[in-house]
């Protein structure tokens, strides 16, 4: 059965924003991983691995907003502050001393890991009749498989 929001049960509603949550902490690192590469990239790759990583954050920091509401639309709290994300992130920031090969591997690795966060969340969802959560789960999991599908085709020269 298809719930709302409002029709889930409370602990239903606190699993997924939980689990919602994990995937706010990895997008907020992700996107500062993917910003950090951009302003960082050197060599013959920098144009296009510049605009790459740019497009990268920007869509992750939108992806932040949509997630973190997502949980409030459940009524629980979203977390917000920097050092519980990264606690809790399975993907770890780096202070951007890599080669334009270490970044696009490290950010393919990033948006992998993403993809299958998000695609447990979205599954969590859809056990609980979650639709809507289960929706945005699956937008942001092929955005992100795109995203490292885009950064493999740099490694496979």
């Amino acid at each position: 059965m298809n719930q709302t929001a409002a029709a889930l049960t409370t602990d239903a509603k606190t699993a997924i924003a939980d689990a919602l949550n994990q995937c706010v902490a990895e997008t907020a690192v992700t996107t500062m991983l993917a910003q950090n590469f951009h302003w960082n990239v050197k060599g013959m790759s920098f144009g296009p691995l510049h605009d790459l990583f740019q497009k990268i954050y920007e869509d992750h920091f939108i992806a932040q907003d949509d997630l973190a509401e997502r949980i409030r639309a459940l009524d629980v709290h979203a977390e917000g502050m920097l050092s519980g994300m990264l606690k809790r992130s399975k993907i770890s920031e780096h202070d951007g001393h890599a080669t334009d090969q270490e970044m696009i591997r490290m950010m393919m690795e990033a948006q992998e890991t993403l993809a299958s966060t998000i695609a447990g969340a979205g599954q969590l969802a859809a056990d609980n009749g979650d639709t809507l959560t289960e929706d945005l789960c699956i937008a942001r999991g092929t955005a992100h498989e795109k995203f490292a599908w885009f950064l493999r085709a740099h490694l496979a020269g």
